[in-house]
């Protein structure tokens, strides 16, 4: 049993650079979304009405005539001559539609099943988008283990636990992000007080992100502290990352034999999955 989604597709600003033809959309709804996907393409946050009108596959007065629409509704907003960028409207249609996600009530059952399965530490990571691309832990089940044994301090709870290019859960998470936000991450520093795994090469760190691509799981190796071994797989609302669930356990009490471990990971995140599309989860 494995999570795994289709790699994205070439964007219509990679086709327009190595100059294949773009098919532009036929109707006018289905421009207003190219432009509004667009500003998911680029990188940062502030471009010019070409860049949004090249990533779109759309002329410039078409790009220009859906933006300012979408200004008086708050989905875009212009900074300057000829710049724009993602409006609060936009963040509130994402709130709105992120709120429905499954809550404590519904995942913490399947995290007991996984500790009762492995014996391991069972956690639960969203991402988070304040203050950067993040994650933070919304649930978890230990068992009876003191939270003070797992030897992490508050500075690595506000900082490693956080960053999405430290531990297997950091990584799974950043594997199914965009590009864009990708290289963001990448350009952060590694937390001073993360494990001696932690991965510092940038290349090397991004061909694991291709590999738990392929795989739908990752294994993390002292990451993010010393002494103890990771293993975390994706929880997708469809094709989009919502958060990873992590197992934990002292590295001396990992098995050689990790398919086990990978299959009850693997089997947590995709029950919470299922989750974000059943129309149960919000009433559970």
């Amino acid at each position: 049993m494995k999570i795994t989604t289709a790699p994205p597709a070439r964007t219509v600003l990679e086709q327009r650079q190595k100059g294949a033809p773009i098919k532009p959309p036929s109707s006018l709804a289905a421009r207003a979304f190219a432009v509004q996907q667009a500003f998911t393409r680029l990188p940062g946050d502030v471009h010019s009405l070409r860049a949004i009108a090249g990533a779109a596959g759309l002329d410039d007065a078409t790009t220009h005539r859906i933006l300012q629409t979408g200004v008086g509704d708050g989905v875009f907003e212009q900074v300057g001559r000829g710049r724009y960028r993602l409006g609060t409207g936009t963040a509130r249609a994402g709130v709105q539609a992120v709120a429905h996600s499954p809550g404590a009530a519904s995942t913490h059952g399947i995290l007991e099943r996984l500790h009762q399965a492995t014996g391991g530490l069972a956690l639960l990571y969203v991402l988070s988008p304040f203050g950067g691309a993040k994650r933070l832990c919304t649930d978890y089940v230990i068992g009876d283990m003191d939270p003070a044994e797992v030897g992490m301090s508050a500075e690595d709870v506000v900082s490693v636990s956080r960053s999405l290019r430290t531990g297997a859960s950091g990584r799974v998470i950043l594997a199914y992000l965009p590009q864009t936000i990708q290289d963001l991450v990448l350009a952060e520093e590694v937390p001073p007080t993360a494990g001696p795994g932690v991965i510092r090469d940038n290349d090397a760190l991004t061909e694991t992100l291709v590999e738990i691509r392929q795989l739908g799981f990752g294994v993390g190796r002292q990451e993010c502290m010393p002494g103890w071994d990771s293993v975390a797989a994706p929880v997708l609302w469809h094709d989009s990352i919502m958060g990873a669930v992590l197992l934990l356990k002292r590295s001396t009490e990992m098995p050689p034999d990790l398919r086990p471990l990978i299959f009850h990971t693997l089997k947590a995140a995709e029950s919470i999955s299922e989750l974000t599309t059943s129309p149960l989860s919000a009433a559970l």
